[in-house]
């Protein structure tokens, strides 16, 4: 059998006195898109910034193709191949389009390759090239969004964490985005997805974890989720 290309095992992180998730497992097959799914303030964000180093881990461990990746720091994770575009999409307002897509590129061993990354974002959110110079604090919430996920992008990841890529969007700018992120997947990138929105996160994902005050209480395919009703009525909170 194949290791995963993420594992996570019974993790558990702090914030000070403060227990943020207290044990979380959860595996992603290389190629598959996999859903963090749960409430508010059950542990999804926790559980990404953890695995991108932004961070401590206070227990348990991570693993991303079979190396310990635990309190690693956050720029060596992208060097590994892990990219993450947070909720509420942290840009740089004052800087321009084409100014954030490069500092998601400052990882990157190979700075020859810049180019060719700037072109290839390009041309999954033409929008961007259209306002390469405008100021990212001036463009709408879904504009954002697009950066934040080309931002990721730029350092040509193997694994793309998404945190929230819903939140706050009209329904056809949603659309737009997860028709852009399969897109993505279908050319072969690794996704893992954290969203309050389930429906659409089940219909996108191949496998599904959910959690609950810090902890994951299920995990199956989308498929299974999205078709048991008890299931559906006790995690997810759909009648």
């Amino acid at each position: 059998m194949t290791a995963p290309l993420l594992k996570i095992e019974n993790l558990e992180v702090h914030y000070g006195d403060l227990i943020g998730v207290s044990d979380v497992s959860l595996e992603v097959p290389e190629g598959s898109v996999v859903a963090l799914l749960g409430s508010n303030g059950g542990g999804k964000t926790t559980t990404l910034n953890a695995i991108a180093g932004l961070i401590p881990v206070h227990s348990g461990s991570i693993t991303f193709r079979g190396e310990p990746i635990g309190n690693v720091n956050a720029s060596s994770i992208v060097r590994k191949g892990l990219a993450l575009s947070p909720e509420g999409w942290r840009l740089f307002v004052q800087q321009t389009v084409e100014n954030n897509l490069l500092l998601g590129a400052t990882p990157l061993r190979d700075k020859a390759r810049i180019a060719t990354l700037l072109d290839r974002v390009y041309t999954i959110f033409p929008k961007l090239a259209e306002r390469r110079r405008q100021r990212a604090g001036t463009m709408s919430g879904g504009e954002r969004q697009m950066l934040a996920v080309g931002r990721a992008l730029m350092s040509d990841p193997k694994l793309l964490m998404l945190d929230e890529p819903s939140l706050g969007l009209a329904p056809a700018v949603v659309e737009t985005m997860y028709e852009t992120l399969s897109l993505l997947h279908k050319e072969g990138l690794t996704i893992l997805l954290a969203e309050q929105s389930i429906e659409l996160a089940l219909e996108m994902s191949d496998f599904a974890t959910v959690l609950q005050v810090g902890k994951s209480v299920l995990s199956g395919t989308a498929d299974a989720l999205a078709r048991d009703p008890q299931v559906q009525k006790i995690y997810l909170g759909i009648e």
